[in-house]
């Protein structure tokens, strides 16, 4: 797989909205060789779930903070939340896309959860943020938090059909995988 540059990638984001809402750092001066991701909303979840063969429930949410709402979330030590971008993404079939976190994480002893993002994907993506530390960390809406890649797929993908698309975050109830 090749990962695209940022003249490719800006090119896209501009012809064919590969991301919409990237902030202005992004669009005019993006670092390495993809974009970094912000911070938009943040969700607790608790309760049950449940991951079976053809069926599954997650926990429910609530929302504990939004951009233009809120400043910022405070993780103590052994937190856990979901976090959902500000931007939102429109992956072609022949492209994958791979999140990393940002090193101000680490070095603050946050997890980032994250996963790759298949092709055809359509919506805002949400990953899990986990203090391993022993320190409270307090983030602001807004920030910069993981880092995005993209990389062509040889040959012939399939496109993401699966019922996380446009940026869900949980669903409460038993439903049946796709």
């Amino acid at each position: 797989m090749a990962v695209l540059g940022v003249e490719e990638l800006l090119r896209m984001v501009k012809e064919e909205k590969l991301v919409e809402n990237l902030c202005e750092r992004e669009l005019t001066n993006p670092e390495g060789a993809g974009f970094d991701i912000r911070v938009g909303e943040v969700y607790k979840i608790e309760g049950k779930s449940f991951l079976g063969v053809e069926n599954r429930a997650t926990p429910p949410n609530q929302k504990i903070a939004e951009f233009g709402k809120d400043k910022s979330f405070t993780l103590a030590p052994g937190d856990y939340v979901l976090v959902k971008t500000m931007e939102s993404f429109n992956v072609p079939d022949y492209l994958t896309m791979l999140t990393f976190a940002r090193s101000t994480l680490h070095r603050s002893g946050v997890l980032l959860l994250a996963t790759q993002t298949a092709p055809g994907y359509k919506g805002a993506l949400v990953f899990g943020l986990k203090n391993m530390g022993g320190c409270t960390v307090e983030i602001e809406l807004g920030t910069r938090i993981a880092h995005v890649q993209f990389h062509t797929v040889a040959g012939k993908g399939n496109a993401y059909r699966g019922q996380w698309a446009g940026g869900r975050v949980t669903h409460d109830k038993m439903e049946k995988q796709v």
